[in-house]
């Protein structure tokens, strides 16, 4: 029998399965497969999720594993922040090491165990890299202009400016007074679906600056559509915000960023450019369930006989955010 984690990060939802433990592991067709079938909300008595996180053996140096994200649509993110530090408990407890590098498709990332946030609420700290502000990298069409900056984009939205950062995930930022839900859900859509702009999509985020060092994220991510939270997207509007809004940015503390699913921290050290600058995402890495079922309804994606063995950590990180700043707006 072969066992899932159901886990979240701020609640950004997913399913760990590391294919170590199968005899066979499964195909990339079966992977997409796997997940567009365990993360709908009637798959399981869990709940919608937003992807499989994979982990895979690896001969990078100093790293226990790698990891893999498959969206909820059985498209393949770049990276993900909240997901990340799901997969640093998991590979932290069953090596017993607290700090070390996971492999990830762009680069090797640092990752280690933080000071628990509550009791029963443990805490990760992973590195979000690399980092570029060039169009190329999004990919970004807009004028041919080679960074899109703080800019006002009329083909976007009216009365609003845009930042654009690949984390190596795209994201397009936009600070606002008060989040404009509908508007942030139509600009998601309409870059997520074939545009000139970005062709290959990108994750679209509005920000309210709620004081020094405190933000409200709210993310339409591609190949998700709304989410509680998106790692990358905090991590990569922390960046924008410090550039940005230096007089309402204190580099010697983390930035507390909300969001819908909780809290998280930030640090933010900035070098000469963005590409030299370096983040870090401080937050919760909490498992809700275990599932158990077989390795040949794993390939199959069939999991109409799994066994679902809830714990007791979402009670913990609920007080939690029930302790901090309101997590909603």
């Amino acid at each position: 029998m072969i066992n899932l984690l159901r886990a979240h990060g701020s609640e950004n939802q997913f399913f760990i399965l590391d294919q170590t433990q199968l005899s066979t592991p499964l195909t990339d067709t079966e992977l997409s497969h796997l997940a567009q079938v365990i993360c709908q909300p009637h798959a399981t008595s869990l709940g919608s999720a937003d992807g499989v996180l994979v982990v895979n053996t690896t001969t990078h140096p100093d790293c226990l594993g790698e990891m893999r994200i498959i969206n909820a649509d059985g498209s393949e993110a770049k990276m993900c922040g909240n997901g990340l530090r799901t997969v640093t408990r998991y590979l932290a407890e069953k090596s017993n090491q607290t700090q070390f590098k996971i492999a990830t498709p762009f680069m090797d990332l640092a990752v280690e165990q933080a000071p628990d946030l509550a009791p029963n609420v443990p805490a990760f700290s992973v590195q979000i890299a690399p980092i570029s502000m060039a169009a190329s990298d999004l990919p970004l069409h807009y004028h041919d202009q080679a960074v899109l900056n703080d800019q006002a984009v009329p083909e976007f939205l009216p009365d609003q400016t845009f930042t654009a950062i690949a984390v190596p995930n795209p994201h397009l930022i936009s600070f606002v007074d008060k989040i404009d839900e509908a508007a942030l859900g139509q600009l998601g859509q309409t870059l997520n679906a074939p545009n000139p702009h970005f062709t290959e999509g990108v994750n679209v985020s509005f920000a309210e600056i709620r004081g020094t060092n405190h933000l409200f994220v709210q993310t339409y991510e591609r190949g998700v559509g709304f989410t509680n939270a998106c790692g990358t997207g905090m991590s990569a509007t922390s960046l924008a915000f410090a550039r940005q809004f230096p007089r309402a940015f204190d580099p010697t503390t983390p930035i507390t960023v909300q969001n819908p699913g909780g809290v998280v921290q930030t640090r933010v050290h900035l070098g000469k450019t963005a590409a030299t600058s370096q983040l870090h995402l401080i937050g919760n890495g909490t498992f809700t369930a275990r599932l158990t079922l077989s390795e040949t309804a794993l390939h199959q994606a069939d999991i109409t006989q799994v066994l679902v063995t809830p714990t007791t950590e979402e009670a913990a990180y609920q007080a939690f955010v029930a302790s901090t700043v309101p997590a909603t707006k």
